[in-house]
């Protein structure tokens, strides 16, 4: 039998372990709002739009490239190169933006451009691309696998970490000429660029700062999704929720939300325990899964934490801040939850003015 997608199996029906699985799913909005999407009606043209479809609507130039990981799997990235004025002659400085669970490059972009991470980033004067974990909507191919079959879904964040950051970041050095970047994550973007620059120093070399918002490593103290939206007006739940709806959850494997749910209930930062000592050796060469070791990660990071994240726990956040050797810059917002750093109506003063800031202050 076929390993099931996120989807099928969410409706499948089985006990306890999807609890996990749930929770991630919602954590995009869908809810304690599901029934709005269901009854209203779609507001918004970009609801029925595609990435490449929305950065046009707004105005800006776009590029969509497929990137292919040493393991087969075809991802799909985005990149709006400048902004809506005439672009800059000189190189622009690249961003590169990692979104979260279950979540897509959408992420960035699904606010209105004077709130939308990635619009700012091009307005303010550099070259923004937008990746796509395996298995969601925009990278669910690859070279040998079709997505019906169990072997494509057989991966975690441990993979995510070994083979798509790796082939992102390459390729968008490669494409731009800039040797390095600046990282931007969200949730388990911020996971799995803990792991890759941990445990690839040449990958590490490669970035400028690492800007972690609502950063997830251990997650001794998460919660089921937040019940409320603290920092969404209501203006923007009734004009701009169908597009939120519209692109999450984007999916991810089955096996990836069994990884998390043993971060849950070890409290360890660890890779995905196959099962038995056998699996284990064969894939890590030793009994037990190894654990990541955040202190070896000599990136500059700046961190951005929410006092109502029920995700990234702010107590999570605080026990995993000494283990940060390089951290340059640390803020901890008390009203916000897991989705506010992206959603946030006043997310460009909470955060966005002052991770630009620190990109400027680089050179």
């Amino acid at each position: 039998m076929r390993e099931k997608t996120l989807e099928e199996f969410h409706c499948s029906g089985r006990p306890q372990m999807w609890q996990l699985l749930a929770a991630a799913c919602w954590m995009l909005l869908l809810g304690p709002l599901y029934g709005y999407h269901k009854k209203g009606s779609i507001t918004n043209p970009e609801a029925r739009m595609n990435i490449s479809q929305i950065i046009s609507y707004w105005g800006y130039p776009y590029e969509n490239y497929d990137v292919v990981t040493k393991d087969g799997y075809i991802l799909g990235i985005y990149r709006i190169p400048h902004g809506r004025g005439c672009p800059r002659t000189d190189p622009r400085p690249v961003v590169y933006l990692q979104h979260g669970l279950v979540a897509s490059a959408s992420n960035w972009i699904c606010n209105l451009p004077n709130n939308s991470l990635a619009f700012l980033l091009a307005d303010t004067g550099y070259d923004v691309w937008m990746g796509n974990s395996r298995g969601n909507t925009w990278s669910r191919k690859h070279l040998k696998f079709s997505p019906k079959s169990p072997e494509f879904w057989a991966f975690s964040l441990d993979e995510m970490a070994k083979y798509d950051l790796p082939a992102t970041i390459d390729f968008i050095v490669e494409k731009t000429g800039q040797e390095r970047l600046f990282y931007v994550g969200h949730s388990q973007g911020t996971t799995i660029a803990f792991i890759a620059f941990s445990t690839n120093p040449e990958l590490a070399k490669r970035i400028k700062i690492f800007f972690a918002l609502a950063p997830v490593i251990t997650v001794k103290y998460t919660h089921s999704p937040m019940r409320k939206l603290t920092n969404l007006s209501r203006e923007a739940v009734k004009s701009r929720l169908d597009v939120y709806l519209a692109q999450s959850p984007a999916g991810t494997s089955v096996q990836n939300m069994l990884h998390w749910a043993q971060a849950v209930n070890s409290g360890l930062f660890r890779a995905y325990d196959w099962g038995n000592p056998y699996q284990n050796m064969i894939h890590f060469q030793q009994l037990t899964p190894p654990l990541y070791n955040v202190t070896k990660m000599e990136v500059p990071t700046a961190i951005w934490s929410g006092g109502h994240d029920r995700v990234a726990d702010p107590r999570d956040v605080e026990n995993v801040l000494p283990n940060i050797t390089s951290l340059i810059y640390y803020k901890f917002i008390p009203h916000y939850n897991h989705v506010d750093f992206y959603l946030g109506q006043d997310a460009p003063q909470e955060i966005y003015q002052d991770l630009i800031r620190m990109m400027e202050d680089y050179f």
